[in-house]
């Protein structure tokens, strides 16, 4: 059984932790989320998370260890001062192999959001992408904002769905998602702190982990300028 989630770092302003996919957020149904799964078997009586990942997405959560500190990272967050980096694989060939993903999104009908031509309020994502096996694709995505299912749109936006994304690839035989929080990088109170953590996934994991190894420091890549 693969554990709900992994210790990354526990220091006296926050934790860090690597989820695994299909974990709630929050408790739903009497089923555990992460947030209670941390504080109990970490044995804090509270804890804030600082920002979210969906269901379907593993990878580096944070957890304040107090409301001050929260308010710390909110600011982080809001004023775009915390660098993330996600890891996607799909099996899709993408309409181009880098650049920049813009646009509004709305929900539609169904749950299911739309990327729009529109800019008034845009989600804004960067990728590369690298080819790691036949048929098999990596994407290192670098969101600057947080809108719901901001990545899985605009993976199938490109024409590249994520493997395992039931909602925005239906068709494909994956029961666990593969779009992951890869690294984490921020200064809080004057300390750089940096994390990465790679996933655990059972599909192609030694290419997928042998790529990670091959890989790491995506900040370094060539990003463009948005």
């Amino acid at each position: 059984m693969i554990s709900q989630f992994t210790l990354i770092d526990d220091n006296q302003y926050f934790i860090v932790v690597n989820k695994s996919s299909n974990v709630n957020f929050h408790t739903e149904d009497n089923v555990l989320g992460i947030v209670e799964l941390v504080k109990q078997q970490l044995n804090y009586s509270m804890l804030y998370p600082v920002h979210r990942l969906d269901k379907m997405t593993s990878g580096l959560i944070i957890f304040a260890k107090s409301a001050a500190v929260a308010a710390e990272f909110g600011q982080l967050f809001s004023q775009r001062n915390i660098e993330k980096y996600y890891l996607a694989v799909s099996d899709k060939k993408p309409k181009k192999k880098q650049g920049l993903i813009k646009g509004d999104m709305k929900k539609g009908r169904n749950g299911s959001y739309l990327l729009l031509q529109s800019n008034e309020n845009p989600a804004i994502t960067q990728f590369f992408s690298f080819s790691i096996a036949q048929g098999v694709r990596a994407f290192v995505l670098k969101p600057h904002t947080g809108k719901t299912h901001q990545l899985r749109v605009a993976m199938k936006s490109i024409g590249a769905p994520i493997l395992g994304d039931q909602r925005y690839y239906p068709n494909n035989h994956l029961e666990i998602g593969m779009l992951h929080a890869w690294c984490l990088r921020f200064t809080l109170n004057k300390v750089v702190y940096d994390y990465q953590a790679d996933p655990t996934w059972q599909f192609n994991n030694k290419l997928v982990i042998n790529w990670c190894v091959k890989n790491r420091k995506p900040w370094l890549l060539n990003w463009p300028s948005q």
